[in-house]
């Protein structure tokens, strides 16, 4: 039985390198700070519009948006429920993917996978493969963008690219801990939804997921007898259309802040963004192989999360309390129970560059002395 543990005022600020949350502006805290309206009132219509609209403008897409409170596996469960009337093709290579089948089963789905060793990527030539051999039909195939228990981003826009050549299918993408942070032309590569969770790469509070559907996903929707309620397309843009507004209450103080922050990231650019993103992965993946080994596969590391090998054999989780104790700094451990010591995690996204990075890893090498 858990006890409870009394939350204090006392605790010390610890800069965040996990992958995610992340850090937050303080304006972006802030302005979670006004005081409270009703979610039916016009200034929530002004305030629902100009996050939907600005994040079609961030994003370059001509798709429809939907941000509900919730995190990103909202959507997850939510697009499966949406698209699929009977089979999946779930692409599995690490935790997150291996959580879309589970979920996929849960629902009652038909799910096949198509599974590779944690620290792999999806191939997409096998992808195609497998759907030319296959005597299903899949209503939709999914696959994670970035792989953060593993550290690997998947080629989504070559794996879209095949897709699109079997219109009866749907492209499910869980872009959960990279987009905001790492560039993909969403209409140009069939991805017919697309979700996050703000509090990776878009460096707002935790709190909201947001999803990006296509036109051909709505109409699907429309066809189907098992779709969400809560987090159903058809019902979500419908009322966006009707009432500029959430058919549910939302979190209007963490809306907020994801106003001011995406004003913050229009004025940096997509472009801009992904680029910073870029450099500060090459400058982890550069000090990592000095001092260890990328667990990924090579030429498939993630933009926004870097999964360490611990071929030193350092005591991670020591290393992790003294960075932690005497700098102030939180990074992670691998994930779960088989990467826990084996590796560990980088966070390097939203708000941070190069400089701040550094600072962590110089910190890692005290800490271990290396």
């Amino acid at each position: 039985m858990t006890e409870k543990r009394e939350y204090r005022d006392d605790y010390p600020d610890k800069t965040l390198y996990i992958p995610g949350p992340t850090e937050v502006r303080d304006d972006v805290i802030e302005s979670m700070c006004e005081p409270m309206f009703g979610h039916r009132m016009d200034r929530m219509t002004d305030l629902y519009t100009t996050i939907v609209e600005d994040t079609k403008e961030f994003l370059g897409t001509d798709n429809d948006v939907i941000i509900l409170t919730g995190s990103g596996t909202e959507f997850m469960e939510s697009s499966v429920l949406n698209l699929v009337d009977e089979n999946v093709l779930v692409t599995t290579c690490g935790s997150f993917s291996e959580r879309q089948a589970n979920v996929a089963e849960r629902l009652g789905k038909n799910v096949d996978t198509l599974e590779y060793e944690w620290g792999q990527a999806v191939k997409p030539e096998d992808v195609r493969k497998t759907l030319e051999a296959s005597d299903t039909a899949y209503d939709a195939v999914t696959c994670v963008m970035n792989e953060s228990s593993t550290g690997v981003r998947n080629p989504i826009e070559e794996i879209g690219d095949i897709i699109a050549e079997y219109p009866n299918t749907s492209f499910i993408v869980d872009a959960v801990s990279s987009l905001g942070g790492d560039y993909v032309d969403i209409d140009e590569h069939n991805i017919d939804v697309i979700f996050t969770s703000v509090q990776k790469a878009f460096a707002m509070p935790p709190g909201l997921g947001v999803c990006v559907v296509s036109d051909d996903a709505y109409d699907r929707e429309l066809e189907s007898d098992s779709a969400s309620w809560y987090g159903g397309f058809q019902r979500s843009l419908d009322y966006y259309d009707r009432k500029g507004q959430t058919h549910s209450t939302p979190a209007i103080p963490i809306m907020l802040a994801y106003r001011k922050q995406m004003k913050h990231m229009l004025e940096e650019g997509h472009d801009a963004r992904d680029q910073r993103h870029r450099k500060m992965a090459e400058y982890t993946r550069e000090w990592a192989r000095e001092h260890f080994e990328m667990f990924p596969e090579d030429g498939y590391e993630s933009q926004t999360v870097s999964c360490i090998e611990n071929t030193q054999g350092i005591d991670v989780a020591e290393t992790i309390d003294t960075v932690s104790k005497e700098y102030d700094m939180v990074f992670s451990n691998g994930y779960g129970s088989e990467l826990g010591e084996k590796t560990f995690r980088i966070g390097h996204m939203g708000e941070h560059d190069v400089e701040s990075v550094r600072t962590l890893t110089d910190a890692i090498e005290d800490a271990a002395g290396l």
